[in-house]
């Protein structure tokens, strides 16, 4: 809790942040430190809190978020006009015994808090043992070419299914893939739908193809591996007369199927939770994203899962991910991680650093540093037990770090394959998209939460003036809601929910 209009981040840091806009000539005071500010500085963006010179690492978060361009003296806006990344291609890490002792040891500290007190969330228990949040149908196209097939399909259901009993609606996971793909691209688009089709959120699936695409039913059939025939579906629109009412007779089979499940009372710790940022600003690594992390640590220290991507936006806070590894395999398996999407980066002619947007310099955010540093506290200091690959799904409980871009629907894709029921998606700027499964919006600013009410689900601004554990008790308290389905996100409310897969090569 901050009443400040201003706000040092740790003690070592050399600039502080407005908490709120502060205006030439304001008189700042922290600890010990005396200044004057000689310029404005609007909110989330940062100041000088002593001389610094030119070529001298600029800190926040208590680690460098690049250097000084300029001199920069004590009061002076501190910005991309006067830093610059001290990001590299190349960068060197180290397995830092003493520092995962003491990680693992914060580790057991928390466990020992929350495994006597797991809050319960109502689910649906799926036949091989894991929970569902939503009994919805999912449609899977394998190729792009029976997108509009599919969105007909929804329509219809839409009207015949919805007072159902015991069912959460209809969604079609559209693309332009399925065909036209080579080598990787081809099979991660099949990987991601084989992954939404396993999903337990869908309490039944109709996988629908064309018949002459490269993701061929019968090839797509043996990827997947066993399913549930009562629960999943298989269409080739090539081999009906009509499409339309073969699909809409397995509809009605796959809710005759669902409608006897029932929500039963399970530990939170069941859940696997994604973690996101879209559309960050100055404020999002000091409220939302730190109260996000607090969540981590109490579902990981439940026993749950959690879920860390966005691997292009570790880049210069990686080492203090490696410090929370548990052990040397997982160390060396997060180096592995990070420096695969640094060669991706290369491989392009691109440099690591190109980033961040324009909108995240307009919230404050300077350097790729500055932004890494403020993304990577939504995993708390939760220990990392696995690193996994783009498309593969958790196996084990802890944070889990997932190998996947930046990019908002990509990312959330990703995270949503993976085998993540719900995923908090904290944002500065405000966006209303969703993914496949409910995507709780969390703003870094009050002022945010009260304009953009619609999209915005919880204000992390709260953290600024009440105390911590009053507002991640309410945050875990709105995740249990809509978790059992007394709540939905609100991209639930507005219909947003889609998908997008990672491509890198060429289209035939």
């Amino acid at each position: 809790m901050n009443n400040a209009p201003y706000l040092r981040v740790h003690p070592n840091d050399s600039v502080a942040v407005a908490v709120s806009p502060l205006q030439a000539g304001t008189v700042v005071t922290i600890e010990d430190l005396t200044l004057t500010l000689t310029e404005a500085i609007p909110q989330g963006h940062k100041f000088s809190l002593r001389a610094i010179e030119t070529g001298e690492p600029v800190i926040k978060y208590g680690a460098p978020i690049g250097a000084a361009t300029v001199a920069i003296k004590a009061g002076m806006h501190v910005h991309d006009t006067n830093i610059r990344t001290l990001l590299e291609e190349q960068g060197a890490y180290s397995w830092d015994e003493e520092a995962v002792a003491h990680a693992q040891q914060k580790a057991a500290d928390l466990k020992r808090v929350w495994e006597t007190k797991v809050p319960t969330i109502k689910a649906y228990k799926r036949a091989n043992g894991t929970i569902g949040i939503r009994n919805e149908i999912w449609i899977v196209p394998t190729v792009g070419c029976v997108n509009r097939t599919a969105e007909i399909l929804v329509r219809w259901a839409d009207q015949s299914l919805k007072s159902a009993p015991f069912y959460d609606g209809i969604h079609v996971w559209t693309h332009p893939w399925g065909c036209s793909q080579l080598g990787d691209d081809h099979q991660n688009t099949r990987t991601i739908l084989a992954d939404l089709v396993h999903h337990p959120n869908a309490g039944g699936v109709l996988v629908l193809s064309l018949g002459c695409e490269n993701n061929t039913p019968e090839s797509f059939k043996q990827l997947l591996g066993p399913v549930d025939e009562r629960r999943v579906k298989f269409l080739t629109t090539q081999s009906v007369d009509d499409e339309l009412e073969a699909a809409k007779a397995m509809i009605g089979e796959l809710y005759e199927a669902m409608k006897e499940d029932r929500r039963e009372e399970v530990g939170m710790d069941n859940l696997i939770v994604g973690f996101k940022c879209g559309g960050s600003d100055g404020m999002s690594g000091i409220t939302a994203n730190p109260l996000v992390g607090r969540f981590c640590d109490a579902l990981t220290a439940m026993g749950g899962s959690a879920i860390l991507t966005e691997v292009p936006e570790m880049f210069g806070a990686e080492q203090l991910l490696m410090n929370r590894t548990v052990d040397r395999e997982v160390f060396e398996k997060t180096v592995k991680l990070i420096n695969d999407f640094k060669r991706y980066f290369t491989a392009h002619g691109q440099v690591v650093y190109e980033n961040p947007s324009p909108g995240n310099k307009e919230g404050g955010i300077s350097t790729l540093e500055d932004k890494s540093l403020g993304c990577i506290q939504k995993g708390g200091e939760a220990m990392i037990t696995d690193v996994i690959a783009y498309g593969e799904r958790v196996t084990k409980r802890g944070l889990t770090l997932l190998s996947g871009p930046g990019n908002d629907i990509v990312s959330t894709t990703a995270l949503t394959a993976s085998g993540a029921h719900i995923i908090l998606f904290t944002t500065g700027r405000g966006t209303p998209l969703g993914a496949p499964v409910p995507t709780i919006k969390i703003s870094s600013n009050t002022a945010l939460a009260e304009k953009k009410a619609n999209w915005i689900d919880f204000d992390g601004g709260r953290l600024l003036r009440q105390e911590g554990d009053v507002v991640l008790n309410d945050l875990i308290a709105l995740i249990s809601a809509i978790a059992s389905g007394e709540k939905r996100a609100q991209n639930e409310i507005n219909g947003y929910a889609e998908i997008s897969i990672f491509k890198d090569g060429v289209i035939l």
